[in-house]
């Protein structure tokens, strides 16, 4: 750690050659901070889709022409309420049809079975040979297949002119894709109308292998849960007031993203939320206590070298630190500092090590920090999105 802050602070005296011009100059005027160390939650960030929970295609199961409707798109409607008629003449001529059948077969089968109770009277007299009662007997039963044949015709006709009214599968509210009057449609082909519930809502995202191991090994470490708190940030940066929790995850890696899919419930009493939005969603798992936190902007990076100025004995001085995870507008630091030490957060360009400062100390309200993480500018990924 000695010689790389060493060759650290070298190459950065290197990189300027009025170092000890500055320090005559006078102490540099930078603005400082202490490094934080408190519990810090660590929280992921996805892009996400708002999606009804349930959302039924609505369909014909029968075809022919629309010849009423009883909705306009975008209405809110109720289980069991009607929505369209489609032409129903055909199918009154099938019910007729089927009845018809039905009652000539019936007829029949009835003049069979007095015909069967004749020949037995007369069998019994020893009047008719046993084979003449044995062939009624099976005419009869001819006769019976058939009528319970006809009998199931007639239901399916009567159920296909029922058919001809459409009603409502679910309460919800209906989309804008409603079919005019007279459209054709073909039965279970064509979508007359789309219905939909917006309470609850699902907010769908998709996760890398890298994250769904971390959220996997911090619960077996008992460390957390992945579903400890899910909450949502809108497009306009706004925050989401309910909070949410996973309800399905995927059963295996998308092959061509080699992401996770997963479904967040969100209740949606007021009906903000509509399928479609695009949202953050943020997850919230298992909390590293004691952390010791430094601004983000703080951390400069050199070759593959992280580090920090500190205020020390007045003057400059570059420390390495091991960054842990992001919380809001902070690192989480491994080594290399300690709590109260002070970090500067601003006047850091063209600051070398070893030049005496004139420090202002300002707070992470000062400078706007936050433990929240900073999601104003949105801007989602949603290329895995639904796949």
């Amino acid at each position: 750690m000695l010689l790389a802050s060493s060759a650290l602070a070298l190459s950065l005296l290197l990189s300027g050659c009025g170092g000890q011009q500055g320090m005559q100059k006078g102490a540099a005027q930078v603005k400082v901070m202490k490094a934080m160390q408190q519990d810090a939650p660590i929280t992921s960030e996805y892009a996400g889709q708002i999606t009804g929970k349930d959302e039924v295609k609505v369909q014909s199961k029968v075809s022919g022409a629309v010849v009423e409707k009883y909705v306009k798109g975008g209405e809110f409607v109720t289980a069991g309420q009607a929505l369209y008629r489609i032409d129903s003449r055909q199918y009154e001529s099938a019910v007729w049809q089927a009845q018809a059948a039905l009652a000539q077969t019936e007829a029949t089968l009835s003049n069979a079975r007095v015909d069967l109770s004749r020949y037995e009277a007369l069998y019994a007299a020893a009047a008719i040979p046993e084979q003449t009662v044995a062939t009624q007997r099976a005419n009869v039963s001819a006769y019976e297949s058939a009528a319970e044949a006809n009998a199931a015709l007639l239901r399916r006709a009567q159920q296909d002119l029922a058919d001809t009214t459409i009603y409502a599968p679910m309460t919800g509210q209906l989309a804008v894709d409603d079919v005019a009057v007279g459209t054709f449609v073909t039965a279970g082909n064509t979508t007359l109308v789309t219905i939909g519930t917006n309470d609850p809502v699902y907010a769908t995202f998709s996760i890398s292998e890298t994250d769904y191991l971390k959220f996997m090994g911090a619960a077996m470490r008992g460390e957390g849960s992945p579903s400890a708190r899910v909450s949502l940030k809108l497009s306009d940066g706004t925050s989401y007031p309910i909070d949410g929790r996973i309800v399905e995850t995927d059963r295996a890696l998308k092959d061509n993203t080699g992401t996770l899919k997963i479904k967040a419930l969100f209740d949606n009493p007021g009906g903000l939320l509509l399928p479609g939005m695009f949202a953050r969603v943020k997850i919230t798992g298992q909390t590293v206590p004691n952390a010791i936190l430094v601004p983000e902007r703080a951390v400069q990076q050199l070759l593959d070298k992280s580090f920090v100025m500190v205020v020390e004995d007045g003057k400059s001085k570059a420390r390495n630190v091991t960054l842990g995870d992001k919380v809001g507008s902070f690192y989480i630091i491994k080594d290399g500092i300690l709590a109260n030490d002070m970090v500067v957060v601003e006047g850091l360009t063209n600051l070398q090590e070893g030049v005496e400062l004139s420090p202002t100390e300002v707070t992470a309200a000062d400078m706007g920090f936050s433990l929240e993480n900073d999601m104003k500018e949105f801007d989602p990924d949603v290329s895995t999105l639904g796949k």
